[in-house]
């Protein structure tokens, strides 16, 4: 039976908005983790067969296929393609699973997956608001489909994340806990060097920039954006500007180039829930994994799921009883950012390397999506 091996996972570290790495252009950015990946792996670059990267808001800078600039910017060899995934949030965790797929398939041996965000130079949404002035004002408007079936408002990232409070009962104190240890666990992260071994450092920033040293409160002098009376920017993800990338061979490649595989794609799948509830795919998603893959929670020694929002990760706990102790133990999003087509590569990332430090066997990465999707993804450390 075919198998998808991880080799190397990097990343940039997480610059925060309008930070260390805002003047960088997303081609820049992209290129520098490419080019260490090819460097420190010793692949010929003219024989990788595909790079695939995830990005969102694809405009300007990040526009006309943001993987295939990335490479070129690089310096490497324009006989290799590439390809821009945009599955939302999850969008370079879908670069993963279609690298993956590519080499399960046998019809390619050598993939990079990754993905890349400006968020400073092009906040979220930028790719909606650029069609206002032809009249749509979302995506969602003038399609008459979508009305009958979902109504005329679009859906919201933030009343989802507070229907998701009020649905499991989380109060706006209760989030921002959760939110403050998020910070807690990064701080000691990178004061214990979790982070060394993944992060390529750029423009002078060695270490992710988004913690915070902050307090309860402080957090609750926070207003309560858009109407909401439980979510703030402090129980929100980070917008920041990074790049991320993983080299993904078939056993073939393993042979071929003296490679030592770090882990194996023990499962990939991808499922949906409501897209008005939006953020919530994560919970059935991850049953339907455990049940494909023939495995039990209690299997899975560490889990990075995305923190979009504090109330996503804390119903996924509660529904599922999965410890917190052993998920996002070294931050999420809302303390280390969440660049959005970068984040699924980075979350993989900092997985694998958690794994090796942690000496467990198994890790699942899972995350919410536009639309109401989410990926799951169940690694194996060799």
């Amino acid at each position: 039976m075919a198998e998808a091996y991880i080799v190397d996972a990097l990343r940039s570290p997480t610059g925060k908005r309008k930070g260390g790495l805002a003047q960088i252009h997303g081609a820049d950015l992209g290129a520098h983790v490419l080019r260490e990946l090819v460097q420190r792996n010793g692949i010929p670059d003219a024989d990788y067969d595909d790079v695939i990267f995830g990005c969102v808001d694809t405009i300007g800078p990040l526009a006309g296929d943001i993987a295939r600039t990335c490479w070129l910017a690089a310096g490497l060899d324009q006989a290799v393609p590439g390809t821009t995934v945009d599955r939302q949030c999850g969008s370079s965790q879908q670069a993963v699973h279609f690298a993956a797929q590519a080499v399960l398939s046998g019809t390619q041996d050598v993939v990079v997956a990754g993905g890349v965000q400006t968020m400073t130079q092009i906040p979220i949404s930028s790719a909606m608001t650029a069609a206002e002035p032809l009249g749509f004002s979302d995506p969602f408007s003038g399609s008459a489909g979508w009305v009958k079936r979902y109504g005329a408002t679009p859906p919201s990232q933030f009343r989802s994340a507070q229907m998701i409070a009020e649905r499991w009962g989380f109060s706006r104190e209760q989030l921002e806990a959760y939110a403050l240890e998020s910070h807690r666990r990064a701080l000691q992260a990178i004061e214990q060097g979790h982070f060394a071994r993944e992060i390529v450092p750029l423009a002078g920033v060695e270490h992710d920039e988004t913690p915070r040293h902050t307090s309860l409160e402080k957090m609750a002098e926070l207003e309560a954006l858009f109407g909401c009376d439980r979510v703030t920017a402090g129980v929100s993800s980070q917008t920041c500007d990074a790049a991320s990338a993983l080299l993904i061979v078939s056993e073939r490649a393993l042979k071929r180039y003296g490679l030592t595989p770090r882990a194996r794609i023990h499962h990939l799948s991808v499922r949906a829930d409501d897209p008005l509830w939006m953020l919530t795919a994560p919970i059935p998603a991850t049953e339907y994994a455990l049940k494909r893959a023939g495995m039990r929670l209690d299997d899975i020694d560490r889990v990075e799921i995305n923190e979009a929002f504090a109330s996503v990760v804390m119903a996924w706990l509660a529904e599922t009883g999965y410890p917190h102790e052993r998920t996002n133990v070294n931050g999420g999003a809302i303390a280390l950012g969440h660049p959005l087509g970068a984040t699924g590569a980075r979350l993989m990332t900092t997985l694998l390397h958690e794994l090796e430090r942690s000496g467990g066997r198994y890790g699942l990465q899972t995350m919410c999506e536009g639309g109401g999707q989410a990926n799951v993804t169940i690694i194996e450390r060799l």
